[in-house]
């Protein structure tokens, strides 16, 4: 055996449960193999991308909402300030205002079985998502309190997805506020300046009710409803916070933590190839940390299920690092998720211990990663930056005006 071979190998070394104290100890040192060493290498390589103080992106597919896991650990998260901006769908920002409706705020969801008679829950007016119920008056209040918003004047207007759902995000906050239940998701974007995108804003009931709006004024049932996405905008927005973090943050780099796959997971994904292979700019790499948790197997061949070794291939993903920091887990990430960001909250709290006992200098230089754990809770407020960050990259797009020219043309078939 080669003596580099020998260097480089990682011998197995396994500590008692009963001897660890915190969760970090536990994530580190009783995941020896098989699928808990998948997620000791999650836990490892997020551990070291907010160490290093790299902006997080998030991908959430699912219904996190319906189910509380946004208040269980999703907006712990969030609180942070370690997370930039936010893929999702149409859905969870749907589903997300049902506990602050007036005649539901002491708890619209309840449990039912799996193995639930749903033809007899259909009978009762009971709606189900796996083993989460709803009474279908959630529903219909729920539409009623969109389409409300959606009339009001701020609205009336075309504006990217981000505007619609930080507005959202304003009047949740306000029913929320009312009925004093706890914030939801957008309410919590919306205090934090997150952008939260959403790659397919017809596949839901938000659009839905703007949809029926728009019927309605075709129908000439209502005089005027001038809401309209700018879908290219948002798009473009989406990429000029991935150029953000690239090149004026001052990591230098993106990480992505990808939970279920679809949509949200590529519309997470693909600013790198916009402005690569589509807008053509020099210089543009993939994410440097890539951490996914999937249920779908790899071999269906779904993006869903690719692993960040193949998005290297499509610019995605960091060739030159991908190795050491990306990590892709078959597993149902509810199952996970609470432990995982329990872990990284723990580390938090540990390391502003130590800065409260000691002050920063020192536990910074003794323990580096403590900087990046403890950055404002603030966070990077991307949402307010939006029009500065876009006007940087329209003037990258500008100068590459000759490339994007030359871009245009093709031997059409029948020209």
């Amino acid at each position: 055996m080669s003596t580099e071979a020998q260097r480089t190998r990682r011998y197995v070394r396994v500590r008692r449960v009963d001897e660890c104290r915190t969760l970090d100890d536990l994530f580190t040192h009783c995941l020896p193999a098989f699928g808990g060493a998948y997620l000791r290498r999650v836990y490892q390589i997020l551990d070291r991308a907010i160490g290093l103080g790299c902006p997080l992106t998030l991908a959430v597919s699912g219904p996190v909402t319906v189910s509380g896991q946004h208040h269980a650990w999703l907006i712990p998260l969030v609180e942070t300030g370690w997370v930039a901006y936010l893929s999702t769908t149409d859905a969870v920002c749907y589903h997300d205002g049902h506990r602050s409706l007036d005649a539901y705020k002491s708890g619209p969801i309840h449990e039912v079985p799996i193995s639930s008679d749903d033809a007899l829950l259909r009978e009762d007016g009971t709606i189900r998502v796996t083993d989460m119920a709803f009474d279908e008056g959630v529903l219909l209040d729920q539409d009623r309190f969109v389409s409300a918003v959606l009339a009001r004047p701020e609205f009336q207007r075309k504006m990217t997805g981000t505007e619609l759902r930080y507005l959202l995000g304003k009047y949740y906050a306000a029913q929320e506020e009312r009925n004093g239940v706890a914030p939801g998701l957008l309410a919590t974007c919306y205090r934090y300046a997150i952008p939260v995108f959403v790659g397919a804003p017809g596949d839901g009931s938000v659009f839905l009710n703007s949809m029926k709006l728009w019927a309605m004024r075709e129908a000439g049932l209502i005089e005027d409803y001038a809401f309209d996405l700018d879908l290219h905008a948002e798009v473009f927005e989406a990429c000029a916070y991935h150029r953000w973090g690239l090149f004026d943050h001052g990591a230098h780099a993106l990480a992505t933590v990808i939970l279920g796959g679809g949509v949200p997971k590529n519309y997470n994904l693909q600013p790198e190839p916009a402005l690569g292979q589509v807008l053509g700019l020099p210089g543009v790499r993939g994410y440097q940390f890539d951490v996914q948790i999937v249920t779908a197997p790899v071999t269906d061949g779904s993006l869903s299920s690719c692993p960040p070794a193949e998005g290297v291939t499509w610019g995605k993903v960091d060739k030159d690092t991908y190795l050491h920091t990306t990590e892709s887990m078959q597993a149902d990430y509810s199952v996970v998720m609470p432990f995982l960001v329990k872990a990284l909250l723990d580390n938090r709290a540990r390391y502003a211990e130590m800065v409260a006992a000691e002050g920063e200098a020192p536990v910074f230089a003794r323990e580096p990663k403590a900087a990046g754990y403890l950055r404002s809770r603030a966070g990077y407020r991307l949402f307010e930056e939006r029009e500065e960050l876009c006007r940087r990259l329209t003037t990258d797009v500008r100068a590459n005006r000759e490339w994007l020219l030359e871009s245009l043309a093709y031997p059409l078939a029948g020209d």
